[in-house]
Protein backbone atom coordinates (compact mmCIF):
# COMPACT_ATOMS: atom_id res chain seq x y z
CA UNK A 1 0.00 0.00 0.00
CA UNK A 2 1.39 3.42 -1.00
CA UNK A 3 1.87 6.30 1.44
CA UNK A 4 -0.98 8.18 -0.24
CA UNK A 5 -3.30 5.22 0.24
CA UNK A 6 -2.25 4.78 3.85
CA UNK A 7 -2.83 8.43 4.79
CA UNK A 8 -6.66 8.20 5.08
CA UNK A 9 -6.34 5.11 7.28
CA UNK A 10 -3.93 6.92 9.57
CA UNK A 11 -6.20 9.96 9.72
CA UNK A 12 -9.11 7.70 10.67
CA UNK A 13 -6.98 6.15 13.40
CA UNK A 14 -6.10 9.60 14.77
CA UNK A 15 -9.80 10.54 14.81
CA UNK A 16 -10.52 7.37 16.79
CA UNK A 17 -7.56 7.75 19.14
CA UNK A 18 -9.70 8.14 22.27
CA UNK A 19 -11.76 5.08 21.34
CA UNK A 20 -8.57 3.09 20.74
CA UNK A 21 -7.19 4.38 24.05
CA UNK A 22 -10.36 3.17 25.79
CA UNK A 23 -10.06 -0.25 24.14
CA UNK A 24 -6.41 -0.50 25.16
CA UNK A 25 -7.39 0.45 28.71
CA UNK A 26 -10.00 -2.33 28.74
CA UNK A 27 -7.35 -4.69 27.37
CA UNK A 28 -5.17 -3.66 30.30
CA UNK A 29 -8.04 -4.43 32.66
CA UNK A 30 -8.37 -7.93 31.18
CA UNK A 31 -4.58 -8.25 31.12
CA UNK A 32 -4.42 -7.81 34.87
CA UNK A 33 -7.41 -10.02 35.57
CA UNK A 34 -5.55 -12.81 33.78
CA UNK A 35 -2.23 -11.88 35.35
CA UNK A 36 -3.51 -11.40 38.90
CA UNK A 37 -5.73 -14.44 39.29
CA UNK A 38 -2.74 -16.53 40.39
CA UNK A 39 -1.89 -14.00 43.12
CA UNK A 40 -5.46 -13.81 44.44
CA UNK A 41 -5.99 -17.57 44.27
CA UNK A 42 -2.49 -18.30 45.60
CA UNK A 43 -3.55 -19.56 49.05
CA UNK A 44 -6.04 -21.99 47.44
CA UNK A 45 -3.60 -23.14 44.75
CA UNK A 46 -0.88 -23.62 47.37
CA UNK A 47 -3.16 -25.78 49.50
CA UNK A 48 -4.43 -27.79 46.53
CA UNK A 49 -0.98 -28.52 45.08
CA UNK A 50 0.91 -28.49 48.41
CA UNK A 51 3.31 -25.67 47.47
CA UNK A 52 5.60 -23.84 49.91
CA UNK A 53 6.41 -20.08 49.64
CA UNK A 54 9.70 -20.66 47.79
CA UNK A 55 7.92 -22.66 45.06
CA UNK A 56 5.13 -20.11 44.98
CA UNK A 57 7.78 -17.44 44.40
CA UNK A 58 9.00 -19.39 41.35
CA UNK A 59 5.42 -19.69 40.10
CA UNK A 60 4.79 -15.95 40.52
CA UNK A 61 8.07 -15.13 38.76
CA UNK A 62 7.53 -17.46 35.79
CA UNK A 63 5.23 -14.98 34.04
CA UNK A 64 7.96 -12.33 34.09
CA UNK A 65 10.65 -14.56 32.59
CA UNK A 66 8.98 -14.55 29.18
CA UNK A 67 7.31 -11.16 29.65
CA UNK A 68 10.62 -9.38 30.25
CA UNK A 69 12.49 -11.38 27.60
CA UNK A 70 9.92 -10.41 24.95
CA UNK A 71 9.84 -6.65 25.60
CA UNK A 72 12.53 -5.73 23.05
CA UNK A 73 11.43 -8.20 20.34
CA UNK A 74 7.75 -7.29 20.67
CA UNK A 75 8.64 -3.59 20.58
CA UNK A 76 10.53 -4.18 17.34
CA UNK A 77 7.55 -6.06 15.91
CA UNK A 78 5.17 -3.28 17.00
CA UNK A 79 7.19 -0.79 14.96
CA UNK A 80 7.13 -2.94 11.83
CA UNK A 81 3.90 -4.89 11.70
CA UNK A 82 0.22 -4.04 11.70
CA UNK A 83 -0.89 -3.54 15.31
CA UNK A 84 -4.42 -4.45 14.32
CA UNK A 85 -3.39 -8.07 13.86
CA UNK A 86 -0.30 -8.23 16.06
CA UNK A 87 -2.16 -7.02 19.14
CA UNK A 88 -5.18 -9.20 18.34
CA UNK A 89 -3.01 -12.32 17.98
CA UNK A 90 -1.17 -11.71 21.24
CA UNK A 91 -4.45 -10.95 23.03
CA UNK A 92 -5.93 -14.23 21.82
CA UNK A 93 -2.81 -16.11 22.98
CA UNK A 94 -2.90 -14.69 26.50
CA UNK A 95 -6.66 -15.17 26.90
CA UNK A 96 -6.57 -18.79 25.73
CA UNK A 97 -3.55 -19.49 27.93
CA UNK A 98 -5.37 -18.11 30.96
CA UNK A 99 -8.37 -20.30 30.20
CA UNK A 100 -6.30 -23.46 29.75
CA UNK A 101 -4.52 -22.84 33.07
CA UNK A 102 -7.61 -24.25 34.74
CA UNK A 103 -6.54 -27.69 33.50
CA UNK A 104 -3.08 -27.53 35.15
CA UNK A 105 -2.43 -30.36 37.62
CA UNK A 106 1.18 -29.68 38.61
CA UNK A 107 3.61 -26.86 39.34
CA UNK A 108 5.52 -27.56 36.12
CA UNK A 109 2.44 -27.14 33.93
CA UNK A 110 1.44 -23.99 35.81
CA UNK A 111 4.91 -22.51 35.23
CA UNK A 112 4.78 -23.34 31.51
CA UNK A 113 1.37 -21.75 31.10
CA UNK A 114 2.42 -18.66 33.05
CA UNK A 115 5.37 -18.28 30.68
CA UNK A 116 3.02 -18.52 27.70
CA UNK A 117 0.80 -15.89 29.35
CA UNK A 118 3.83 -13.60 29.65
CA UNK A 119 4.60 -14.18 25.98
CA UNK A 120 1.12 -13.08 24.93
CA UNK A 121 0.84 -10.17 27.36
CA UNK A 122 4.21 -8.76 26.30
CA UNK A 123 2.40 -6.79 23.57
CA UNK A 124 0.43 -4.74 26.08
CA UNK A 125 2.90 -1.98 26.90
CA UNK A 126 4.92 -1.67 23.66
CA UNK A 127 1.76 -1.82 21.55
CA UNK A 128 -0.10 0.69 23.71
CA UNK A 129 2.79 3.16 23.88
CA UNK A 130 3.29 2.89 20.12
CA UNK A 131 -0.38 3.73 19.60
CA UNK A 132 -0.24 6.71 21.95
CA UNK A 133 3.00 8.05 20.45
CA UNK A 134 1.67 8.16 16.88
CA UNK A 135 -1.88 9.39 17.53
CA UNK A 136 -1.46 11.99 20.30
CA UNK A 137 0.54 15.24 20.39
CA UNK A 138 3.35 15.40 22.95
CA UNK A 139 1.37 17.70 25.26
CA UNK A 140 -1.34 15.05 25.74
CA UNK A 141 0.75 11.88 25.90
CA UNK A 142 1.20 11.90 29.67
CA UNK A 143 -2.54 11.82 30.28
CA UNK A 144 -3.21 9.40 27.41
CA UNK A 145 -0.50 7.03 28.63
CA UNK A 146 -1.94 7.23 32.13
CA UNK A 147 -5.41 6.37 30.82
CA UNK A 148 -4.04 3.36 28.95
CA UNK A 149 -2.28 2.11 32.06
CA UNK A 150 -5.30 2.95 34.24
CA UNK A 151 -6.89 -0.23 32.97
CA UNK A 152 -4.13 -2.39 34.43
CA UNK A 153 -4.42 -0.82 37.88
CA UNK A 154 -8.21 -0.95 37.72
CA UNK A 155 -7.78 -4.63 36.90
CA UNK A 156 -5.90 -4.99 40.16
CA UNK A 157 -8.43 -2.98 42.16
CA UNK A 158 -11.61 -4.56 40.86
CA UNK A 159 -10.06 -7.89 39.93
CA UNK A 160 -9.09 -8.71 43.50
CA UNK A 161 -12.65 -8.89 44.92
CA UNK A 162 -14.09 -10.23 41.65
CA UNK A 163 -11.56 -13.05 41.41
CA UNK A 164 -11.81 -13.79 45.13
CA UNK A 165 -15.57 -14.18 44.71
CA UNK A 166 -15.15 -16.40 41.65
CA UNK A 167 -12.58 -18.61 43.36
CA UNK A 168 -14.72 -18.91 46.48
CA UNK A 169 -17.82 -19.83 44.51
CA UNK A 170 -16.47 -21.84 41.58
CA UNK A 171 -12.96 -22.90 42.63
CA UNK A 172 -9.68 -21.72 41.14
CA UNK A 173 -9.83 -23.94 38.05
CA UNK A 174 -13.24 -22.77 36.81
CA UNK A 175 -12.24 -19.19 37.59
CA UNK A 176 -9.42 -19.49 35.03
CA UNK A 177 -11.91 -20.86 32.48
CA UNK A 178 -14.33 -17.98 33.05
CA UNK A 179 -11.77 -15.17 32.91
CA UNK A 180 -9.70 -16.54 30.03
CA UNK A 181 -12.30 -17.68 27.55
CA UNK A 182 -14.87 -14.88 28.01
CA UNK A 183 -12.17 -12.24 27.43
CA UNK A 184 -12.00 -13.21 23.75
CA UNK A 185 -15.10 -11.05 23.18
CA UNK A 186 -12.79 -7.98 23.33
CA UNK A 187 -11.42 -8.90 19.91
CA UNK A 188 -14.70 -7.94 18.24
CA UNK A 189 -14.64 -4.16 18.92
CA UNK A 190 -10.84 -4.03 18.46
CA UNK A 191 -10.94 -5.50 14.96
CA UNK A 192 -14.05 -3.49 14.07
CA UNK A 193 -12.60 -0.15 15.26
CA UNK A 194 -9.01 -0.35 14.01
CA UNK A 195 -9.00 1.12 10.46
CA UNK A 196 -7.86 -1.32 7.80
CA UNK A 197 -4.54 -0.32 6.31
CA UNK A 198 -3.42 1.71 9.36
CA UNK A 199 -0.32 -0.41 9.92
CA UNK A 200 2.05 0.73 12.65
CA UNK A 201 4.84 0.15 10.15
CA UNK A 202 3.36 2.98 8.05
CA UNK A 203 2.69 5.37 10.91
CA UNK A 204 4.98 8.37 11.47
CA UNK A 205 8.13 7.25 13.20
CA UNK A 206 10.90 9.60 12.08
CA UNK A 207 11.38 11.00 15.57
CA UNK A 208 11.70 7.51 17.02
CA UNK A 209 14.18 6.55 14.31
CA UNK A 210 16.27 9.63 15.08
CA UNK A 211 16.47 8.49 18.69
CA UNK A 212 17.59 4.94 17.91
CA UNK A 213 21.19 4.53 18.92
CA UNK A 214 21.15 7.71 20.99
CA UNK A 215 21.64 5.83 24.24
CA UNK A 216 22.65 8.33 26.91
CA UNK A 217 22.60 8.76 30.63
CA UNK A 218 18.96 9.86 30.61
CA UNK A 219 17.92 6.48 29.24
CA UNK A 220 20.14 4.68 31.72
CA UNK A 221 18.82 6.77 34.61
CA UNK A 222 15.20 6.10 33.68
CA UNK A 223 15.90 2.39 33.32
CA UNK A 224 17.48 2.22 36.77
CA UNK A 225 14.56 4.12 38.29
CA UNK A 226 12.09 1.76 36.68
CA UNK A 227 13.93 -1.30 37.96
CA UNK A 228 13.30 -0.05 41.50
CA UNK A 229 9.68 0.71 40.65
CA UNK A 230 9.15 -2.70 39.14
CA UNK A 231 10.54 -4.51 42.17
CA UNK A 232 8.27 -2.54 44.51
CA UNK A 233 5.18 -2.72 42.33
CA UNK A 234 5.39 -6.44 41.72
CA UNK A 235 5.76 -7.22 45.38
CA UNK A 236 2.43 -5.42 45.84
CA UNK A 237 0.84 -7.11 42.83
CA UNK A 238 1.91 -10.68 43.49
CA UNK A 239 2.06 -10.99 47.27
CA UNK A 240 -0.47 -8.55 48.76
CA UNK A 241 -3.52 -10.87 48.67
CA UNK A 242 -1.52 -13.72 50.20
CA UNK A 243 -0.16 -11.35 52.87
CA UNK A 244 -3.68 -10.28 53.82
CA UNK A 245 -4.77 -13.91 54.16
CA UNK A 246 -1.70 -15.36 55.90
CA UNK A 247 -0.56 -12.47 58.10
CA UNK A 248 -3.72 -10.41 58.58
CA UNK A 249 -5.81 -13.59 58.85
CA UNK A 250 -8.54 -12.40 56.49
CA UNK A 251 -10.71 -14.72 54.46
CA UNK A 252 -10.00 -14.82 50.74
CA UNK A 253 -13.08 -12.70 49.98
CA UNK A 254 -12.19 -10.18 52.70
CA UNK A 255 -8.63 -9.99 51.38
CA UNK A 256 -10.04 -9.24 47.93
CA UNK A 257 -12.10 -6.36 49.36
CA UNK A 258 -9.16 -4.98 51.35
CA UNK A 259 -6.90 -5.06 48.29
CA UNK A 260 -9.26 -2.72 46.42
CA UNK A 261 -8.00 0.47 48.13
CA UNK A 262 -4.26 0.19 47.41
CA UNK A 263 -4.85 -1.14 43.91
CA UNK A 264 -7.44 1.56 43.16
CA UNK A 265 -5.02 4.26 44.34
CA UNK A 266 -2.44 2.81 41.95
CA UNK A 267 -5.08 2.90 39.20
CA UNK A 268 -6.12 6.51 39.76
CA UNK A 269 -2.51 7.55 40.22
CA UNK A 270 -1.58 6.53 36.67
CA UNK A 271 -3.62 9.14 34.75
CA UNK A 272 -3.45 11.69 37.61
CA UNK A 273 0.35 11.57 37.73
CA UNK A 274 0.55 12.04 33.96
CA UNK A 275 -2.03 14.83 34.05
CA UNK A 276 -0.20 16.73 36.83
CA UNK A 277 3.07 16.55 34.91
CA UNK A 278 1.32 17.72 31.72
CA UNK A 279 -0.15 20.70 33.60
CA UNK A 280 3.25 21.64 35.01
CA UNK A 281 4.65 21.64 31.49
CA UNK A 282 1.80 23.85 30.28
CA UNK A 283 2.49 26.18 33.22
CA UNK A 284 6.03 26.69 31.98
CA UNK A 285 7.99 23.99 33.79
CA UNK A 286 10.69 22.17 31.85
CA UNK A 287 9.28 18.76 30.91
CA UNK A 288 12.01 16.57 32.41
CA UNK A 289 11.94 18.53 35.67
CA UNK A 290 8.17 18.15 36.00
CA UNK A 291 8.41 14.38 35.50
CA UNK A 292 11.28 14.10 38.00
CA UNK A 293 9.38 15.98 40.71
CA UNK A 294 6.30 13.75 40.36
CA UNK A 295 8.40 10.57 40.36
CA UNK A 296 10.41 11.66 43.41
CA UNK A 297 7.29 12.51 45.41
CA UNK A 298 5.65 9.24 44.40
CA UNK A 299 8.70 7.14 45.30
CA UNK A 300 9.00 8.74 48.72
CA UNK A 301 5.44 7.69 49.54
CA UNK A 302 6.67 4.08 49.51
CA UNK A 303 8.04 4.59 53.03
CA UNK A 304 4.47 4.09 54.30
CA UNK A 305 4.75 0.40 53.40
CA UNK A 306 7.04 -0.17 56.41
CA UNK A 307 4.62 1.04 59.12
CA UNK A 308 1.88 -0.82 57.23
CA UNK A 309 3.75 -4.03 57.96
CA UNK A 310 4.01 -3.11 61.64
CA UNK A 311 0.46 -1.87 62.20
CA UNK A 312 -1.48 -3.87 64.77
CA UNK A 313 -5.00 -3.42 63.39
CA UNK A 314 -6.11 -4.16 59.85
CA UNK A 315 -7.75 -0.78 59.20
CA UNK A 316 -4.57 1.16 59.99
CA UNK A 317 -2.57 -1.25 57.83
CA UNK A 318 -5.03 -0.74 54.97
CA UNK A 319 -4.76 3.06 55.12
CA UNK A 320 -0.97 2.87 55.16
CA UNK A 321 -0.99 0.43 52.24
CA UNK A 322 -3.16 2.94 50.39
CA UNK A 323 -0.65 5.69 51.07
CA UNK A 324 2.19 3.45 49.95
CA UNK A 325 0.31 2.96 46.66
CA UNK A 326 0.76 6.64 45.77
CA UNK A 327 3.91 5.33 44.09
CA UNK A 328 1.49 4.86 41.18
CA UNK A 329 1.75 8.59 40.49
CA UNK A 330 5.18 7.92 39.00
CA UNK A 331 3.52 6.06 36.09
CA UNK A 332 6.62 3.95 35.53
CA UNK A 333 6.32 1.54 32.63
CA UNK A 334 9.18 -0.90 32.95
CA UNK A 335 8.50 -4.09 34.85
CA UNK A 336 10.90 -6.16 36.92
CA UNK A 337 11.47 -9.89 37.14
CA UNK A 338 13.05 -10.46 40.55
CA UNK A 339 10.52 -9.31 43.15
CA UNK A 340 8.09 -12.28 43.26
CA UNK A 341 10.91 -14.85 43.46
CA UNK A 342 13.00 -13.01 46.05
CA UNK A 343 9.90 -12.24 48.12
CA UNK A 344 9.00 -15.93 48.18
CA UNK A 345 12.50 -16.85 49.39
CA UNK A 346 12.42 -14.14 52.09
CA UNK A 347 9.04 -15.32 53.39
CA UNK A 348 10.18 -18.94 53.29
CA UNK A 349 13.36 -18.18 55.28
CA UNK A 350 11.96 -15.70 57.81
CA UNK A 351 8.33 -16.77 58.08
CA UNK A 352 7.28 -13.10 57.82
CA UNK A 353 6.21 -10.64 55.12
CA UNK A 354 7.72 -7.62 56.91
CA UNK A 355 11.36 -8.15 55.78
CA UNK A 356 10.07 -8.44 52.21
CA UNK A 357 8.30 -5.08 52.61
CA UNK A 358 11.52 -3.47 53.85
CA UNK A 359 13.52 -4.86 50.90
CA UNK A 360 10.94 -3.53 48.42
CA UNK A 361 11.03 -0.01 49.89
CA UNK A 362 14.84 -0.07 49.99
CA UNK A 363 15.01 -1.18 46.34
CA UNK A 364 12.72 1.65 45.28
CA UNK A 365 14.39 4.43 47.27
CA UNK A 366 17.92 3.27 46.39
CA UNK A 367 17.39 4.08 42.72
CA UNK A 368 15.83 7.52 43.27
CA UNK A 369 19.10 9.47 43.79
CA UNK A 370 20.60 7.79 40.73
CA UNK A 371 17.58 8.71 38.63
CA UNK A 372 17.49 12.29 39.88
CA UNK A 373 21.17 12.87 39.22
CA UNK A 374 21.45 11.12 35.84
CA UNK A 375 18.32 12.36 34.07
CA UNK A 376 18.82 15.90 32.81
CA UNK A 377 16.88 18.27 30.62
Amino acid sequence: MTSAARAPAHEALVRRRWLMTALLSVAGLINYFDRTIVSVALPVIAADLNLRPAKLGVLLSAFFWSYALMQVPIGWLSDRFNLRWLYAGCFALWSLTCGFTGFAASLGVLILLRMLLGLGESIYLPGAIKMVSVTFPASDRGFASGLVNFGTRAGLAFGAPLIAGLVTRFGWRRSFFILGFTALVWLVPWLASFPRGASSASLPGSRARRLVGHVNRNLLGMSIANIGYGYYFYLMVTWLPSYLVNTRHLTLQAAGRYAVLPYLIFAIGEPVGGWIADQLVRAGWEEVTSRKVIIAAAYLSSILLIPAGLARDNHSALLLLGGASLVGLSTANIYAVAAPLITGLIIDRTGSYFPAFVVAVAALLAVLPVYWRMVKA
